[in-house]
């Protein structure tokens, strides 16, 4: 956990309120892997709860940490983040969380799902299981509609299954939908995504009989387990807490899929 300033390389939109920044950031990048993010302050000093916004890919000898990020609304710190340009500074905490452990899958059938802004945590996923594999795993993208983020990337190193909301795009209807409509199975997933579409997910992974892992999306404002703010129902008791509750910042925000409440 590095809190250190980082230099804006490249800010682009993605799609309709989706937004992608690339920082040079060598210390985080070295330490980053899939599935943690970093808590960036936002130039704006009245805001003083950071932002933390999830780790879509790193590279760390080029020191570079790429984040993308949808804008939460009007006035809102990530509107104010997406006006940001090249060159300019920005205070991070990171990487912060636990991440996926890629090496379980080393011998696994795997498969991932990504919905919304959940997709692109899934991207580094993707990546490194590939380098530790050699083999593309199935990867399940769910959108709103037919306006795609990251889904070409995400080809290089997996075999993409896509579900829209209005059927703009591959299988009209939920992640589910289109696991189910192409007969996919597994004995590892890993998934990110609101909370229904993980709901769902946990229903498949026992349906399908596979070990499950889930990258839960609370909101924060440490980032760092202090404030107990972003807790989640677990089904075993914390050592934290002593109570059946679990920090998603500090504990998680990657949790086996039969620990957490969904």
């Amino acid at each position: 956990m590095i809190k250190t300033k980082a230099k804006i390389l490249d800010c682009e939109k993605l799609a309709e309120g989706v937004f992608e920044m690339k920082l040079f950031a060598p210390e985080a990048a070295k330490e980053a892997r899939a599935g943690q993010f970093v808590n960036i302050y936002l130039p704006d000093k009245t805001r003083m709860l950071p932002r933390p916004i999830s780790i879509c890919g790193y590279d760390g000898e080029e020191g570079i940490l790429r984040l993308v990020y949808r804008v939460t609304g009007k006035g809102s710190g990530t509107e104010l983040l997406s006006t940001l340009k090249p060159e300019e500074n920005l205070d991070i905490l990171g990487p912060l969380g636990n991440g996926y452990d890629v090496s379980l899958a080393a011998d696994k059938e795997v498969l991932i799902f990504g919905g919304g802004i959940g997709i692109p945590p899934m991207l580094g996923l993707a990546k490194s299981l590939y380098a530790l594999r050699g083999k593309k795993c199935d990867v399940v993208l769910g959108y709103r509609n037919s306006e795609l983020f990251l889904e070409n990337e995400f080809r290089a190193y997996a075999n993409v299954h896509i579900s829209t909301d209005d059927g703009s795009f591959g299988v009209k209807g939920t992640v589910i939908d289109a696991a189910k409509d192409a007969g996919l199975t597994a004995n590892l997933v890993m998934a990110c995504g609101p909370g229904p579409m993980l709901r769902g997910v946990k229903s498949y992974t026992k349906e399908i009989g596979a070990k499950g892992f889930v990258s839960l999306e609370e909101r924060m404002a440490c980032g760092v387990g202090a404030c107990l703010g972003c807790v989640c129902k677990t089904t075993a008791v914390d050592e934290h807490s002593h109570v059946k509750n679990a920090r998603v910042c500090k504990d998680g925000p990657v949790f086996d899929i039969d620990f957490v409440e969904l």
